[in-house]
């Protein structure tokens, strides 16, 4: 006799899943200092990244075994440092500026939408989700980083003090936990605080970027920064009353994939590496990385075990004299 079982369905986990393109290729990633140099800088901007597009294109559908790959562009826009001009002065300016360029955004995004959108507080749950990786050796007295804002890939340098017997302590190195013959060690700040609130890094919610292109974002199972269709009407005047993620283009391909490339000025190499490093240390949604990876198989495509190896870049040289990558 089959004994029946009786659960809350509520008890039950479940992660819904998103679309994914085969690709989400970033058309931009600028900040107030590039807006503020005028339409010329955009045009040069773009001109640059439009030398790389279609090489990004034919890279996609090489990993696809030549079949058309589903391809979707974005562009992000920092709002959360700094705030200049509005969105109904300067989306259109974007838009017209890539349109001159051959290009097309599909989908367009607040950088302060990373922090926090549709009423949840995103990079916390991140930051939650940060499982550090302890060198060997450590005793556990630092505090966690959700308290210090720092995140390393290896051991520090120790703080100077004495041994046992007095024996004084002569200075070590930092150390790489995954050295290989010699190390590259990072300590990445992820958040500082002013004035009472979590003022969060760039290169914290770049990572958090990255996961939402990737499709490995969820709130309780759901998923989060999800974009919204445009109407076409005009854009507001208020960067708070325009979405966190637009969709432009009605027929796109889906804003997150199984892959990412990023085409940005060199000037962001230093970030990008410690979005790198912080991806390495996330603890993803278990059923989203089972998703995509049970949808990959099923395509017959090859997606990298590790987050971070699924964000790929192409770094342009910029001008003499750019806007400074600080403040990010």
């Amino acid at each position: 006799m089959t004994e029946a079982v009786f659960r809350e369905t509520t008890a039950e986990p479940h992660t819904r899943s998103v679309q994914l393109s085969h690709l989400s290729l970033e058309l931009g990633h600028l900040y107030m200092e590039d807006f503020e140099a005028g339409p010329e800088r955009l045009r040069e901007h773009f001109a640059e990244v439009r030398l790389w597009v279609e090489a990004a294109r034919a890279s996609a559908a090489r990993r696809g075994g030549g079949k058309r790959a589903r391809i979707s562009t974005c562009f992000l826009i920092d709002d959360y440092f700094t705030r200049f001009s509005t969105p109904a002065e300067l989306v259109p300016l974007v838009l017209k500026e890539a349109e001159k360029a051959g290009l097309v955004i599909d989908y367009l995004a607040r950088e302060s939408g990373c922090a926090a959108a549709d009423r949840i507080e995103i990079a916390e749950s991140v930051m939650h989700r940060l499982v550090e990786s302890p060198p060997p050796g450590s005793d556990g007295s630092r505090p966690p980083v959700g308290q210090t804002g720092w995140l390393a890939n290896g051991r520090r340098t120790p703080a100077a003090g004495r041994a046992a017997l007095g024996e004084v302590k002569g200075w070590q190195p930092p150390q790489e936990t995954a050295a290989r013959n010699h190390s590259v060690f990072m300590d990445v700040e992820l958040f500082s605080e002013q004035d009472g609130r979590r003022l969060w890094s760039c290169p914290f919610l770049a990572a958090v970027w990255q996961l939402a292109r990737l499709g490995l974002l969820r709130h309780l199972g759901e998923p989060v920064l999800t974009p919204q269709p445009w109407n076409g009407e005009d854009f507001p005047h208020d960067w708070d009353r325009l979405p966190p993620l637009l969709q432009l283009t009605p027929q796109a391909a889906a804003f997150s994939a199984y892959r990412t490339c990023t085409l940005m000025p060199n000037r962001f190499l230093a970030v990008e590496d410690a979005v790198r490093l912080i991806l390495d240390q996330v603890q993803v949604d278990a059923g989203a990385l089972a998703q995509v990876a049970e949808r990959s198989a099923r395509e017959g495509l090859a997606v990298p075990e590790a987050v971070a190896q699924r964000a790929t870049y192409v770094f342009y040289e910029e001008p003499v004299n750019p806007p400074r990558a600080e403040g990010i």
